[in-house]
């Protein structure tokens, strides 16, 4: 019996091959080639993502930890008025925040029986269409909510006294956020490259 040794150098098989292929296309919501997960996520994007992650972690402990202290105050016939408003403003920004966040790992709610039923190509100009309308809709999120940002200069939060801007600063924000992240879809759908390429961990 003889026993074949191959080095690390040697050059992969084709059953290896097809192996390495097959477990790129399990990474894969479909099977098509643009969508086989090869590349990782820009560096500054995954920096950005991960900023994005942990903000939204942060706001939610802070509403988490909020609304309990205030249950427990009511419980003792209790109440901070400011933490009620707090935990609102918070949960908008929230809001807004994880949506960007949801974006970057493209699991908005989505209707894809038509998008499935069309070929490779004919699916990826459908992607590209929805993403570009959804480019269109984000800049004008951005655009009117600096407006809004500005008319709720003169406005005030009733308990915190703070500028309600602060309050709606937080739909251009995540607009703009979320932007980032759908035009790298984008940019990815059309280099078919796997839109999951920058999904964070």
């Amino acid at each position: 019996m003889s026993v074949t040794i191959k080095s690390a150098s040697d050059p992969p098989t084709d059953v290896q091959l097809h192996s390495q292929k097959a477990e790129a296309k399990m990474l894969s919501n479909t099977g098509d080639d643009w969508h086989l997960t090869e590349h990782g996520e820009p560096a500054a994007l995954r920096l950005f993502g991960t900023a994005i992650d942990m903000a939204t972690i942060a706001l939610g402990a802070i509403i988490i930890v909020l609304v309990f202290i205030n249950v427990v105050l009511h419980a003792v016939e209790r109440d901070l008025a400011w933490t009620t408003e707090l935990s609102e403003v918070l949960m908008v920004w929230v809001t807004f925040i994880g949506g960007a966040a949801a974006a970057r790992r493209g699991e908005h709610i989505a209707i894809s029986e038509l998008v499935d039923l069309l070929g490779s190509r004919s699916r990826r100009v459908a992607l590209a269409l929805a993403q570009l309308l959804s480019v269109a809709v984000l800049l004008l999120l951005i655009y009117f909510g600096v407006k809004v940002v500005e008319m709720g200069l003169s406005n005030r939060l009733t308990v915190l006294d703070l500028p309600m801007a602060v309050e709606y600063l937080a739909l251009p924000v995540g607009a703009a956020a979320t932007l980032v992240f759908v035009l790298y879809d984008l940019f990815n759908i059309i280099s078919r490259r796997s839109c999951e390429d920058r999904a964070g961990d």
